[in-house]
This record gives C-alpha cells, structure tokens and sequence, in this order.
C-alpha cells in the first residue's frame, strides 16, 4: 500500500514536470542565479571594516542601516535579516524585468508560479535570456518591455543583500528603496500584485519623508532635495497615467477596426503622450529626455498603472482613516489582509 501511494507521489510530481517543465526550468535558472548572489555576498561588518573599499560606499551602507532600523523601530516593518550583507554587482546590472501587454488593451501577461501566485513580469539574472524571451513574446503579437531592476525582494525564501548599484542613488531615494522592499516583506498579498506594487511605494516615499525629516529636520536640505525630486517623478507620473485613460479610450473606441488602423491611431496616440512631456515643467531636465530613444509601448504604460494607479486612493485612505499617522497605516494595512 506505501509502495502504490509514493509511486503515485512520483507519477503526479512527473506529470507535473512534464506538463511545466519550461516553468520548471525558468524556475532552476532563477534559483542559480540567486544562490549566486547569496553565496557571493560579504557581511555588513567586513565590508565597513575593509579598509579597500572607499568611505563613499561605507557612508551609503550607514544610510541603509539608518533607514532599516527606522524601518523595523519606527514604522513595525517585520524584522529581518535583510540588508544586512553586501553584494558587489561590479557596476553590472543584476537582474532583469521582464513584462509584456495585449497590443490593443491594456492587459498584462501573466505568468503562474506555484505557490507564489500569477505575476505580470518575470526577472532574469541573464540579459540573453529575457531578450529570448522577448523576441518570442512579440512575435505572437504582444507588447514587451525589458527594464533593469534596481532592488528586489525574495519575501523571505533567502536573506535580500544590499546591491553595490543601489548606493549610486541619492540618501531619500535610497531610504524610500529600503522601505519598499521591507514593505513586500512584511506584507504581500498573493495574486495581488498591482495592490502590493501600489502599497509599498506608497509607503516607501511616505517613509523616505519621515525619515529624512526626523533625522534632519522638516527644513533640511536633504529632504527639500527629496521633495523636490519626487515633484518630477510625480508630474511624469501623472502624465502616464493620464495617458494609460486615453489609451484605454481608444482602445475600446477601435476594438472593432482592423489591425492595421488600430497599430496607426495607436501609434498616432502615443507619439502625441511622448511630444506632451515638452510641456511640462521639471526641475531636472532628465525626464525631457524619457523618450527619445523610442517610442513607448503598452508594456511600458502598464508599469505606470502597477505602481502608482491607487495613489490617490491609498492617500485618502491613510489621511481620513489614519490621520497620516504611517505605522497606525500599515498596521491596518496589514490586519486587513492578513484576515
């Protein structure tokens, strides 16, 4: 009787591989790579005491410990082990994101992965990879998008490092880095990606402000500086998505025109987004340049909606039901979901 019941474990785990065996080894992949970063990583507590590596990188590496420690003590992120070792990346990006949209909707591709729920991205630690993949996902039709991914979380299947490329940003946009992540760490609904995309930048520009603001003051450069570059991101930002409603109007305005009409009033529509930006005033000229290397495409405007779609709505949420108090915030956040 034990012997029939594992060969039947046996013949369900088979058919299971066999019918997934190209998810199976993504999944291998995935795992290579993250095991390389893991075991490649060097404890917080050398790198500072390594007198090769320059004090630039030491005094960022303060400011993430600063900003995980007010993440866990002020704001009641879970505690973890996370950032609390160190990957030299050598100037080379490490991971790739993946994401693809219908041509005609704005609709993600999904991918399923078993027990962490359906995701509309998948990451490569291989460019060669995802460009594969890419190719192929647009040969049947879909848009795609290939961007780097600056910081990550694994939702605790191992211990996050921190990433050398994630020093190069400014102390706000890296404390706000921290948070986001910490936040997925702490709570992350399965199958409910855009909500926790949504949630943890959300709480991670709220975070970066308090921090900043307790540790320099409300009148501090460093957090006028912080303000000031999230004015632009959230004046690019609106315009995406302000953008991602005229595309959806059009999109249902032609669903019924051939292909060929709908790729040229397509086209036609969001040449008119990307020549919008000119008119928009920023304090860094950096955004006038967002697309001059291309033309944008669905994969790109559904990043927009991912991210940010629910601003306004976690807003009235945390001012009206929380009184802007942020930890009371993901507290709620939290016992909601996690019920």
């Amino acid at each position: 009787m034990i012997k029939k019941l594992l060969w039947g474990i046996v013949a369900v785990l088979a058919i299971i591989l066999i019918l997934n065996r190209e998810m199976v080894a993504y999944g291998l992949k995935q795992a290579k790579g993250q095991l390389s970063i893991t075991f490649n990583t060097r404890p917080i507590s050398e790198v500072l005491a390594d007198s090769l590596v320059a004090d630039s990188i030491k005094t960022q590496i303060g400011i993430v410990m600063e900003a995980r420690e007010f993440a866990f003590d002020r704001l009641g992120l879970k505690q973890s082990d996370n950032y609390t070792t160190f990957y030299d990346q050598k100037g080379e990006v490490a991971l790739w994101n993946l994401s693809a949209s219908e041509p005609y909707a704005l609709e993600p591709k999904l991918w399923s992965f078993p027990l962490l729920g359906s995701f509309p991205y998948k990451g490569f630690f291989d460019l060669e990879n995802a460009k594969k993949e890419m190719a192929e996902l647009e040969e049947q039709g879909y848009d795609a998008r290939i961007r780097p991914v600056g910081g990550w979380s694994t939702l605790g299947w191992t211990k996050d490092p921190i990433l050398s490329n994630m020093l190069e940003r400014p102390e706000g946009a890296l404390a706000e880095l921290i948070i986001h992540e910490l936040t997925h760490s702490t709570l992350f609904v399965k199958d409910q990606v855009e909500f926790n995309e949504n949630l943890a930048s959300f709480i991670g520009e709220k975070g970066a402000v308090l921090f900043l603001s307790e540790k320099y003051g409300k009148n501090s450069d460093p957090l006028f500086e912080y303000i000031l570059a999230e004015d632009d991101s959230q004046t690019f930002r609106n315009q995406m998505l302000l953008a991602t409603s005229k595309l959806d109007s059009l999109y249902q305005a032609i669903a019924d025109m051939s292909d060929s009409i709908k790729s040229i009033r397509k086209h036609i529509l969001i040449d008119q987004i990307a020549s919008s930006i000119d008119t928009l005033h920023f304090h860094n000229p950096r955004y006038y340049q967002a697309f001059r290397s291309g033309r944008p495409n669905n994969a790109y405007f559904m990043s927009y909606l991912r991210y940010y779609s629910a601003k306004d709505s976690l807003e009235n949420l945390f001012a009206n039901s929380y009184e802007s108090d942020l930890k009371r915030f993901i507290q709620g956040m939290k016992a909601y979901h996690e019920n």
